[in-house]
């Protein structure tokens, strides 16, 4: 390749400058140099292509080839939170649901026993025992074991456990959409019983530590609008119900005067019909 004096002036200050760099490298950047700026005389002086912004930034840093020392700031340790769970307060010695009735585990040794107890148990073998103990706070009788407030108990092992699992896991869309799933069921469990058995309601939220919120009458949001027209839909109801009681009054004083019902039934005020309020 051949350049003019100008250019390889200007090339041979570049290398000057840039004599940390490999010979190809450098070569590479002169002649990217020179095509830039142009050379006096031809139609690319003053016409090159602008400074790339790896270049630019090169100058911005006193032409430093340099790489710039990495700024390795000390990151905070991150606190593991410490939850609450429902299984702390079952005592590990405890013996697993199967075990519990059986009469021979008092009479083998330590190791064997500790193989039985919550100990060495899974996650399933502490739920069934949380669960029968909620169960036996709620239970109507000994035998029972479908009822609604034993239904609610099952439930609320089943909320809690999940809750607990999401608290660690909280990008776990698949067991959050099981807890809301179990969460309306246990919340038309409690509004049956609300609605039939109030005093075994108040039994369970109490028993439970459940705080139950009523849904709302409207579950959308009332506007002005929706106000006024429901309120002018009971009125017209109320005059419509006056107006039916007025001509049922009426036909029985007309059917009385023709001797079709005896007097005192005609003579009886009709009771009028209480307003929708």
């Amino acid at each position: 390749l051949l350049l003019s004096d100008v250019s390889a002036k200007m090339a041979a200050s570049v290398l000057c400058r840039e004599n940390m760099l490999p010979l190809s490298q450098l070569l590479r950047r002169s002649l990217s140099t020179v095509l830039s700026r142009g050379t006096p005389g031809s139609g690319l002086c003053g016409l090159g292509a602008l400074p790339s912004l790896q270049q630019r930034g090169r100058e911005r840093v006193g032409n430093s080839h340099l790489l710039q020392p990495a700024r390795n700031y000390a990151r905070g340790v991150k606190k593991r939170q410490e939850f609450v769970s429902q299984l702390d307060d079952i005592p590990p010695t405890m013996l697993k649901k199967d075990y519990a009735d059986v009469q021979l585990v008092s009479t083998v040794d330590d190791v064997v026993r500790r193989l039985l107890s919550l100990e060495m148990a899974s996650q399933k073998e502490k739920l069934k025992i949380k669960t029968q103990q909620l169960v036996d706070k709620v239970k109507r009788n000994p035998n029972d074991n479908g009822s609604a407030e034993v239904q609610v108990a099952v439930l609320t092992v089943k909320i809690r456990n999940y809750q607990e699992h999401l608290q660690k896991h909280h990008k776990d869309k698949t067991n959050k959409r099981y807890m809301l799933m179990a969460i309306d069921q246990r919340n038309k469990l409690l509004k049956y019983l609300r609605r039939t058995r109030y005093d075994a309601f108040e039994n369970v939220c109490k028993q439970l530590n459940i705080e139950y919120t009523p849904a709302p009458q409207y579950p959308r949001r009332p506007t002005r609008r929706w106000i006024a027209k429901k309120a002018f839909c009971i009125k017209v109801f109320n005059e419509v119900q006056k107006l039916k009681a007025e001509a049922r009054r009426k036909q029985m004083e007309a059917e009385a005067a023709a001797g079709k019902v005896p007097p005192a039934t005609a003579e009886k005020p009709l009771a009028e019909s209480k307003p929708l309020l």
